[in-house]
């Protein structure tokens, strides 16, 4: 592949709900240019982007893909992005990096959920938009339909460039409002121009004023002009388009069918003549004669060629081998030989201008949103803002013995995961998994096996109960005595428990006259401590006590620390027994953000959780619920969230604090615990 110039590139992420056809569209563009000799369908898993093993089983995009095109003299960086929301991260790293955004729609389908959150992902970065309505071919394809629901969506911006000639299975070619003529899908690829038909030069010219009137408003000078009364010439309405895409204020609409090829060299050609090159980007406007710096903005764990990590260079030129510098984690790393990605395709390329992408393996400590730079320069670029995961699994490995295997292959998943999370929970003893939800989770799981050869179980994480008392209880009394010939064992103390609300524990003494000598003190704490591992409801960990040894004796000869210890801990546990022990959770303080709509069902919801409401605000279109909820109830929310929202809402959570079980799930837990007991 040769290299392009920073004016030839054009970096568009594609984007949509899932099953609106991005993988097509991009096998579609790579036969019209040549570069390969048949299209590939997802069903049968011979894309070029849908390359990765789960991706081929589940017929389902999981990673961003890098498809580059070359067309008439320029380069099509094309991002290839997930339309499940259990990736969204990868979304949200190809619009990072994008200089433009195409926007997917299936015609039998219209606007769906992600549409709406994908195009709010673009919005924040004020990106330019395409429309695409994808399969005109397909049955109950409706473009006036999917048109109108695109303005009701996203508002009067939006304006159709295409129409179309036909649909379902008399689709056969597409209007171009701007040009004013026809084009009919040949068996080639190649669309043949014509006249527009007389029966459409109705709708045309109604859609044409649209048009000039939308880019009119797009110039002061074209404004003024438009508002005389004088037409506007064909270059002012192409300069107008072209200011209007760039400065995000038109939205065209193009259509056409992916599966047929027909349509997608006008939209090629459409990249290539209005979507922005980086040098003319609004989010960057970055220049070639800047110190070179670019965004990681994915990163490739293979097994077999080791890690591979992608680099949107956004300003300067990069070679081969040359020294980069990572100003987030201060370490040099060395460039090594660059790489086109073109799905799991690698091409060598010596340089790389502005603007560009490429690959670079076996960087060592470069991680997914880094920069990396010119030593000296130390530029850093904004990184990605990835969502927070929020569906938890516990994992254990399978087979005894599979633990180290386990480790090794979560490592190297972690790596190019930047939203998945592993934790030990040292309570439970389990190892967590906490991820976008439960397909994202399933995927990882999947990959452990097929790539590291470790089955693993996955189950709901246990709650981190604790346990406490409720009353005080005073000279609870504990000895440990031993004689077994020869020294002995003796320990003897009295101990005062208390509730203490406010902090995990505190340990007094009130002892005179050296009842319990002061060397064996800290030996009485540590046995107290020792027992607070273990609460005498279900063996959860005990918390907010006071403990005060107010009495005890010794023996000159048989005393000891561990005889102390002994008894200290004794003491505790007939302690707790007597005090009125209970058991507490963790209690979650909750954000959920929903449309307006959807509060009715999330209140409820909420309210059916066991969770208590503390306030509601308006956010932009959103509204925002908090609320304090047991975790308990919520290792399942992100998937009753989906469910009640249909995808549009979200959540996170930070744990708060603890507080007492109703006693009619106190007794289930204790009852569960008492059962596992007698299990094991």
């Amino acid at each position: 592949m040769k290299i392009y110039d920073t004016e030839q590139i054009r970096n568009i992420a594609f984007v949509s709900h899932g099953g609106a056809g991005k993988t097509t569209l991009t096998e579609a563009m790579l036969f019209n240019t040549g570069a390969i000799n048949r299209m590939g369908k997802v069903e049968d898993g011979n894309t070029v982007s849908d390359y990765d093993p789960e991706e081929i089983k589940r017929q389902i995009s999981i990673n961003l893909a890098m498809i580059p095109v070359e067309w008439k003299n320029c380069k099509i960086n094309v991002i290839d992005t997930p339309g499940f929301a259990d990736f969204s991260s990868e979304v949200r790293s190809a619009v990072r990096v994008a200089d433009g955004v195409a926007v997917l729609i299936s015609a039998p389908d219209g606007v769906e959920v992600l549409t709406e959150v994908y195009w709010k992902l673009a919005d924040k970065r004020n990106l330019p938009r395409v429309l695409f309505v994808n399969k005109m071919d397909r049955e109950n394809a409706n473009f006036d339909a999917a048109f109108a629901g695109l303005r009701e969506t996203f508002g009067n911006k939006v304006v159709a460039l295409q129409i179309p000639i036909g649909k379902e299975k008399d689709f056969k070619g597409i209007i171009d409002i701007l040009k004013m003529k026809a084009y009919y899908g040949t068996e080639d690829g190649k669309m043949k121009e014509e006249e527009i038909p007389e029966e459409f030069m109705d709708i045309v010219n109604e859609q044409r004023e649209v048009l000039i009137e939308a880019v009119a408003e797009a110039d002061d000078e074209l404004l003024m002009k438009y508002l005389e009364g004088e037409e506007l010439t064909e270059e002012e309405i192409e300069k107008g388009l072209t200011i209007g895409i760039k400065n995000a204020s038109i939205f065209p609409v193009l259509c056409g069918s992916a599966v047929n090829n027909i349509g997608i060299q006008n939209l090629m050609d459409f990249f290539v003549t209005y979507m922005p090159n980086p040098a003319e980007a609004v989010q960057e406007n970055d220049l070639a004669d800047k110190p070179f710096a670019g965004i990681v903005f994915k990163t490739l764990a293979d097994p077999y060629t080791g890690k591979v990590s992608y680099l949107r260079l956004f300003q300067g030129e990069l070679t081969n081998e040359k020294p980069l510098y990572n100003p987030n984690k201060g370490v040099e790393e060395k460039a090594g030989q660059l790489l086109i990605m073109r799905g799991k395709n690698q091409e060598p390329v010596t340089t790389l201008k502005a603007g560009d992408i490429c690959a670079i393996p076996k960087l060592q400590q470069t991680s997914t949103g880094d920069t990396l730079c010119e030593k000296g320069s130390d530029t850093v670029l904004e990184g990605i803002e990835f969502p927070e995961p929020n569906f938890s699994v516990a994992i254990a490995p399978k087979n005894k013995g599979d633990e180290d295997k386990l480790g090794s292959g979560m490592s190297r998943i972690l790596n190019e995961d930047p939203v998945l999370i592993m934790e030990k929970n040292v309570e439970t003893n389990e190892t967590i998994l906490t991820g976008m939800g439960e397909l994202h989770l399933d995927v990882v799981v999947s990959k452990l096996k097929e790539r590291y050869g470790v089955q693993v179980e996955m189950s709901t994480p246990k709650v981190p109960y604790r346990e406490t008392i409720r009353k005080s209880v005073s000279g609870v009394e504990a000895k440990y005595k031993k004689q077994t010939g020869g020294r002995g064992q003796y320990g003897h103390v009295f101990l005062d428990v208390a509730p203490l609300p406010d902090k995990e524990f505190e340990f007094h003494e009130t002892i005179f006259g050296g009842v319990v000598p002061k060397q064996y003190i800290p030996a009485v704490e540590k046995g107290v401590v020792e027992a607070m591992k273990e609460g005498v409801l279900a063996k959860y960990p005990v918390t907010n006590i006071k403990v005060t040894l107010v009495d005890g004796s010794y023996h000159s000869v048989d005393s000891s620390e561990h005889a102390f210890k002994l008894a200290g801990s004794m003491a505790l546990k007939k302690a707790l027994e007597q005090a009125d022990p209970v058991l507490l959770e963790p209690i979650m303080e909750v954000e959920v953000r929903v449309p307006e709509k959807f509060m009715g069902d999330i209140m409820g919801d909420l309210n059916s959780k066991r969770g208590r409401i503390l306030g509601m605000d308006s956010e932009g279109e959103e509204q925002v619920v908090r609320a304090m909820v047991p975790l308990a109830e919520m290792y399942r929310y992100a998937i009753d969230l989906k469910s009640i929202t249909q995808g549009r809402g979200n959540f996170k959570m930070k744990f708060s604090h603890y507080e007492e079980v109703p006693p009619n799930i106190a007794e289930k837990v204790i009852q569960e615990a008492a059962s596992e007991e007698e299990e094991e």
